[in-house]
């Protein structure tokens, strides 16, 4: 195979044991991939050449004496610029980070060192990654390997651009809204956010999104996706939420016949683009030949009720770590929210937190008879790179989470959610849909994605150009 670069995690792998092609082979072929993309796409912002050749050296010498540490030994990915990653700095896409350089990896990080993993660098976020677009005063704008004159998304933009372009066959990133979901979808991607500690996290930056922003995973497969969800996964006492979870397994829940989907196309009067509605009805007709049951519906929860929580927490969060910086002025994109979150009271904070354990305890309602929700994952197809979100959907005046409308509640609830490439656009642009599962039923909805890529395989797309 020449171009390594396309390869997948779980080919790799294969490769590295039958001395097909070595770790720091692969590594080569992806730094000049780098190279060759980068420049126009702006997806990796920080790369640790010295660091990542360091790590495939090891990793060869493993696999030579027969002895890798498990599937993702030698694998190249990049992480996300608010993770933690010792020795590179981190900045979360701010100038108030601008110097900083952790000297510890965050618990996650750690995890894929101890994998074996060959950690490139890290991959550009907007400030705070508090947007759902990808652009920051100290690195400027990623784009969209699809199209270079539109957005990834975000804030994981960078992460998925760097994934769709080849610059390694997974990526870590974070999902505090849709953060992943919706860049996966832009990009086709496989993009994961798991329950609410099933990957445990630990020793990274301050806290500032309560419990709602999570790890999250991104691949060109769902194989590679369950990859690495398996050697990321797993409790440690660093994370008390993650040994709640590792008590939350889906034989707990009522047993319900297989492969029940609601899918729910429309939130409330929340505009969508029709291309997107076309795109995800087929992707559900597909889910019908494998066997699924889908029943259309409509959201069995107020859609108002869970943005309210995520605009208070947002802003809390961010007021937060600014005033604990010290500093008076952010971004200008970020400026009207970090007013808004220094105006909130400590009692609109907590009837915010109130109203979120309330809904969560009432979450598995939502599901009903059905094992999972089925809906778009983004609103709005991409839109020019540099706007920080889409003014118009379908014909309508939208505000900056007008895109962001199907991925919130998940996270406010703490449930899985899978995002996964529908047919794409006329004009060849990927689409996503998303699939939700209850709390702690991650592996089951893995399996579910599994069986539609198995029949609707998409890993052979590659952008135009890559």
């Amino acid at each position: 195979m020449d171009a390594w670069h396309k390869a997948s995690a779980a080919e790799l792998g294969r490769a590295f044991r039958a001395k097909q092609v070595s770790p720091i082979e692969v590594l080569d072929q992806i730094l000049r991939q780098c190279e060759h993309v980068n420049g126009s796409i702006n997806a990796i912002v920080a790369i640790d050449q010295e660091g990542a050749r360091q790590a495939a050296n090891a990793s060869e010498k493993r696999f030579l004496t027969g002895a890798p540490l498990g599937p993702l030994d030698g694998v190249p990915l990049a992480i996300k610029d608010n993770l933690l990653c010792r020795g590179i700095r981190t900045t979360w896409g701010s100038s108030l980070y601008e110097n900083f350089v952790p000297t510890s990896d965050e618990l996650p990080v750690a995890r894929m060192r101890d994998a074996g993993a060959v950690i490139l660098g890290k991959t550009n976020v907007p400030p705070f990654t508090l947007q759902g677009y990808t652009s920051n005063a100290l690195f400027g704008t990623t784009r969209n390997p699809w199209d270079t004159g539109l957005t990834p998304g975000g804030s994981s933009g960078g992460a998925a651009a760097a994934v769709a372009c080849g610059l390694g066959p997974i990526g870590l990133g974070t999902d505090g809204g849709g953060s992943i979901r919706r860049p996966a979808g832009y990009t086709n991607l496989v993009g994961l956010k798991p329950s609410i500690g099933r990957v445990a996290r630990g020793e990274g930056l301050p806290q500032i999104l309560y419990d709602l922003e999570v790890i999250g995973l991104l691949a060109r497969s769902v194989n590679d996706v369950s990859i690495l969800y398996s050697e990321l996964s797993g409790a440690d006492p660093r994370d008390r939420r993650s040994l709640a979870a590792a008590c939350a397994q889906p034989d707990r829940f009522k047993v319900l016949p297989a492969k029940q989907i609601q899918l729910v196309m429309q939130f409330g009067d929340a505009p969508l683009d029709p291309e997107i509605s076309d795109a995800v009805g087929k992707a559900a007709h597909r889910l019908e030949t494998l066997g699924c049951r889908i029943e259309e519906g409509t959201p069995p929860f107020s859609v108002k009720a869970f943005e309210d929580i995520l605009e208070t927490i947002f802003a809390t969060g961010l007021a937060t770590i600014v005033d604990a910086l010290g500093a008076q002025q952010v971004d200008p994109a970020l400026a009207a929210l970090l007013t808004q979150g220094r105006g909130l009271s400590a009692p609109a904070y907590l009837t915010a937190l109130n109203s979120l354990w309330e809904l969560r305890s009432q979450g598995d309602r939502i599901f009903g008879a059905h094992d999972f929700l089925m809906t778009p994952t983004a609103a709005a197809m991409p839109w020019p790179a540099s706007e920080p979100y889409p003014r118009r959907i379908g014909g309508r005046d939208v505000g900056p989470r007008g895109h962001a409308v199907y991925t919130g509640f998940v996270n406010v609830l703490g449930f899985p959610a899978i995002s996964l490439p529908a047919p794409r656009s006329p004009t060849g642009l990927p689409i996503g849909f998303q699939l939700v599962g209850r709390f702690g039923d991650d592996e089951r909805l893995i399996a579910v994605a599994r069986e539609y890529e198995c029949a609707w395989p998409w890993d052979e797309a590659w952008p135009p150009g890559i």
